[in-house]
């Protein structure tokens, strides 16, 4: 909250039902990237977007994300063995649309299966090839642990989401 003198004061937040929003806001103050994470499924391949992903450990090599329990993907998610993280590019904007509720998903989209079968794209800055490690019960949504089979990445700008906006990261030097 700002002052009549333009000062920024830090606004206490208490988490509850009635606060839910104003923690969203406070959560959404940490910058994170963008991945796609991709799984093969009983109704053929599904991509579904998260910022929640991060890394847990390089020996062995763990990463971890988590998808919201209410998501009508979740179960499809939950059961799968296999999947893949990809890191998005600020190019890859575009793919957001593509896998949100009612997006238009895989049709039409050039990719490739990787050796369990899961679909894989090309263009991200990173991907991650995982087999299902470990799962842990999050509240409103489910950590899924992932032991890392293989990991690929070609660089460039990463997508970045913030205070509720894409957009990418500019370094300071």
């Amino acid at each position: 909250m700002m002052d009549d003198g333009g000062q920024m004061h830090p606004v206490e937040i208490i988490p509850g039902p009635d606060t839910q929003r104003a923690l969203r806001d406070a959560l959404g103050c940490f910058a994170t990237g963008v991945t796609l994470i991709t799984i093969e499924s009983t109704d053929g391949p599904m991509g579904f977007a998260a910022n929640s992903f991060a890394a847990v450990s390089l020996d062995p090599a763990l990463v971890l994300w988590s998808p919201a329990k209410s998501s009508r993907r979740f179960g499809h998610y939950i059961a799968a063995t296999h999947y893949a993280i990809h890191v998005l590019s600020r190019d890859d904007f575009g793919l957001l649309d593509r896998f949100a509720r009612d997006g238009a998903g895989f049709a039409g989209l050039a990719f490739s299966r990787n050796a369990e079968g899961v679909p894989v794209l090309d263009q991200a800055v990173a991907r991650f090839e995982c087999r299902q490690h470990a799962t842990h019960d999050g509240g409103d949504h489910m950590i899924i642990v992932g032991e890392v089979l293989r990991a690929t990445h070609r660089g460039g700008a990463a997508l970045v989401f913030h205070q509720g906006q894409y957009g990418g990261f500019n370094p300071l030097g």
